[in-house]
């Protein structure tokens, strides 16, 4: 079984003025993939805050994928606190998102989305809209489980 935490990054979302479509979204389409989210939590576009709880879940879980702020907004942190975060990048999953973005808007090259290792924890920056979200989830999904099973451990070769 793979652990989750969701973090959705949103100033509005954090102050109850929007409903996060986005998170509950991800926790559905884990779901596919025999996933349980044991963390959930909105927070500000905050690098500090964003980092603070990153490392927090990154203790808990085995995988932690946020929503939100990854755009060119002057707000939009997300990757930032990630790199910082991280001990390294995973930048096929980052790619493949935008590559399969690109199939639907060329808007997709403005995403700064990152994925990257803390430990034994996968992390994974989604766009904020449910669309992207599951746009961008269901072009990565199904390498998750053998990405956290690599984190955990496996000795298995990766060769098919």
């Amino acid at each position: 079984m793979i652990t989750v935490a969701v973090l959705t990054l949103s100033d509005k979302g954090s102050k109850g003025e929007r409903d996060d479509k986005s998170g509950p979204l991800i926790s559905e389409l884990l779901h596919r993939i025999g996933a349980e989210v044991k963390s959930y939590d909105i927070l500000p576009d905050e690098k500090d805050l964003i980092k603070e709880k990153l490392i927090q879940f990154s203790a808990q879980v085995d995988l932690i994928i946020t929503t939100g702020g990854t755009g060119l907004a002057p707000r939009d942190v997300t990757p930032d606190a990630t790199l910082e975060i991280i001990e390294k990048q995973v930048p096929g999953i980052a790619e493949a998102m935008r590559f399969e973005g690109l199939k639907k808007t060329n808007r997709a090259m403005l995403s700064r989305a990152v994925a990257g290792v803390r430990g034994k924890c996968l992390i994974i920056n989604l766009p904020g809209s449910p669309k992207a979200v599951r746009e961008s989830l269901e072009a990565i999904i199904e390498v998750i489980p053998h990405a956290v099973e690599k984190l955990k451990g496996d000795p298995s070769e990766c060769a098919r």
